[in-house]
């Protein structure tokens, strides 16, 4: 964003508070007291359950869009495993990504890729924005669900218990890697998202905003990368619409299909 426009908002304390504490947990992770093989697993492992189905299979393309139906067991899962990438609560996450998807590049769109790579990839969120005060208009849906609002509330105190497990089951590598190495690289890999597939790739479609087609923000995504063909078709459980494309969350979705736990999947008229 630019300094301008910046400077009429009101920095948020609390959330740059947060994000520093985390990014300097983080670091930690170069110390060799903190390294151990069975930490790096468990962190890869974690980046897939919280990153891939947490927040890609979860929050993203099954609760946003709804682009396809789980039993609500299942769903709640998924939900948990996203609540636990500490982004956020589950509510806000998907209020304020159906904002992004009404106003994408414009003024309102809280990461607008207009403002410049850094505000779409985490400045946006550092500043209180007047546009959060639309989420619940955004979020009827589960605004109300006992289970949505559980995550909401306390969203840190799960990661806490979380970190406390782990702790138990690996010492301070283990939180470390698992908790602070782990919610900082899902952080990035998320927020590329916002910013590198609004400026680096190729345009399959024109869907009215800057959305790009980005090869190695699908690998970190599990193929989220396809956002121009996301923005495309917003609705369809398969973002990777080209043979080489490859969308690792729309294979786990026909594997559930297979399983019996997806339906009603929707897919973009080209792949009807």
């Amino acid at each position: 964003m630019t300094i301008a426009t910046s400077t009429k908002l009101s920095p948020d304390w609390t959330i740059i508070g947060f994000m520093a504490f985390l990014h300097a947990g983080a670091l930690f992770a170069l110390l060799p007291s903190n390294f151990s093989w069975p930490a790096i697993f468990l962190t890869l492992f974690m980046h897939w359950v919280t990153g891939g189905l947490g927040i890609t299979l979860g929050f993203h393309r099954l609760v946003t869009h709804r682009s396809f139906q789980t039993p609500k067991w299942l769903e709640y899962f998924l939900v948990f495993c996203g609540t636990l990438s500490c982004q956020g609560g589950p509510i806000d996450w998907v209020g304020m990504h159906r904002l992004h998807h009404a106003y994408s590049d414009t003024a309102p769109d809280p990461h607008d890729s207009n403002q410049g790579f850094w505000w779409s990839h985490m400045g946006w969120m550092l500043y209180k924005l007047p546009i959060r005060e639309q989420v619940p208009r955004y979020t009827k849906d589960i605004a109300e669900d006992p289970v949505y609002k559980f995550f909401q509330n306390y969203f840190i105190p799960i990661q806490f218990a979380f970190g406390f497990l782990l702790y138990f089951l690996g010492g301070w590598p283990f939180v470390v890697w698992g908790v602070f190495a782990r919610i900082v690289i899902v952080f990035h890999c998320t927020w590329f998202v916002n910013s590198a597939t609004h400026k680096f790739g190729y345009r399959t479609y024109d869907a009215g905003d800057r959305s790009t087609n980005c090869w190695w923000v699908a690998v970190l995504t599990y193929g989220e990368g396809w956002h121009n063909n996301h923005h495309a078709f917003q609705y369809s459980a398969r973002h990777g619409l080209k043979w080489w494309e490859i969308d690792i969350t729309w294979m786990t979705i026909k594997l559930l299909q297979t399983l019996g736990l997806a339906t009603k999947i929707k897919l973009a008229e080209a792949e009807n």
